[in-house]
């Protein structure tokens, strides 16, 4: 189980979920605010009107150093996108789906952080098991965030999720706990 497994375990016990990872899809789809900046700086990028993953990850590959080109762009509308949700959201408690929460500063906005636990290896065997990078692409990714044991010790609740059954008990405490923060 991963943090996107996670979520929607939070998601089953009546909490709202904000996925980062749908808002890029969203933003990258025909008529998505990302798509005419990306045009901009990355010619080619654009296929049919949307942002093409493979076309991207082809230019970034060349050049690395472009990601934060590419993320100067993304993240601002990634932020807009979350701020619209916060804005209309109707439940009690909301789970915010990020890979890069603490990279982006985006932990200061929560009232309390849960971090999904588990080893760098089973992250890279989960990375590698989807089939879309190779292993310097993974790499590379990882290397830019923060490593989980640092990410532990800066979460409210630290979620391992080794088993559906264990993880579920801890996600229900948690949701406990808040409610009980929330209530008093």
């Amino acid at each position: 189980m991963g943090k996107t497994s996670t979520a929607l375990l939070f998601q089953k016990h009546n909490c709202g979920v904000w996925d980062a990872d749908k808002a890029v899809h969203r933003l990258y789809s025909k008529g998505g605010a990302a798509v005419k900046p990306i045009q901009k700086y990355f010619p080619g990028a654009v296929k049919g009107g949307s942002v093409s993953r493979e076309e991207l990850k082809k230019i970034l590959k060349k050049d690395f150093t472009q990601i934060k080109t590419l993320e100067s762009i993304v993240h601002p509308l990634v932020s807009e996108d979350r701020k619209h949700f916060i804005d209309t959201t109707k439940f009690k408690i909301n789970v915010f789906d990020i890979p890069l929460l603490f990279e982006t500063g985006a932990n200061k906005l929560m009232d309390k952080v849960a971090c999904v636990y588990v080893s760098k290896t089973i992250q890279m065997d989960r990375i590698k098991s989807r089939k879309t990078m190779e292993y310097i692409e993974i790499k590379k990714i990882l290397d830019q965030q923060m490593p989980i044991e640092e990410k532990s010790k800066l979460a409210d609740f630290v979620i391992e999720t080794f088993n559906k059954r264990d993880t579920e008990k801890q996600v229900l405490n948690i949701i406990k706990k808040i409610e009980s923060d929330f209530n008093a």
